[in-house]
């Protein structure tokens, strides 16, 4: 049985399932996987500074001693000033959070590529390159609540 697919609306920056007739569309486990890793929030590491100023370091209670915690910590660059510092570290992120796909030889290798597309706007572009030869290429846009 496959995943239930989420897709990516760019324009609207967020994930959301669609329905086919009653059922919601399966299929396309990768480019699942791929959404999950990068657009759910990791647990900070202690050392984080939250950018809200809280001591809330979300993530999910599943991932208490799991091998491969769930998501990103693109969240703690919320309000981070658009630099290029901070879109090293949302490369570093994105890279963090799909590592486990290699590591479970889901996929090989990716090319990852971030860029500011716009005022507070991330884009992101991620090549995963399968075992088999295949390759599966996503384009994915991040709103922040970015500090001038």
């Amino acid at each position: 049985m496959t995943d239930t697919t989420t897709l990516w609306h760019v324009e609207r920056a967020h994930g959301d399932w669609l329905l086919v007739g009653p059922a919601l569309l399966a299929g396309d486990d990768l480019a699942t996987a791929i959404l999950i890793s990068i657009f759910t929030d990791r647990l900070a590491r202690a050392e984080d500074v939250i950018p809200d100023g809280s001591t809330d370091r979300r993530g999910w209670w599943g991932d208490t001693d799991a091998r491969y915690p769930i998501g990103s910590r693109l969240w703690l660059l919320d309000r981070a000033k658009q630099t290029d510092a901070t879109l090293m570290r949302a490369r570093d992120y994105v890279v963090e959070a799909l590592q486990w796909l290699i590591d479970d030889d889901v996929v090989a290798s990716f090319d990852i590529h971030v860029e500011w597309t716009r005022a507070s706007f991330l884009g992101v572009q991620v090549i995963a390159h399968q075992p088999s030869g295949k390759t599966h290429q996503s384009f994915y846009a991040w709103a922040r609540r970015a500090l001038s």
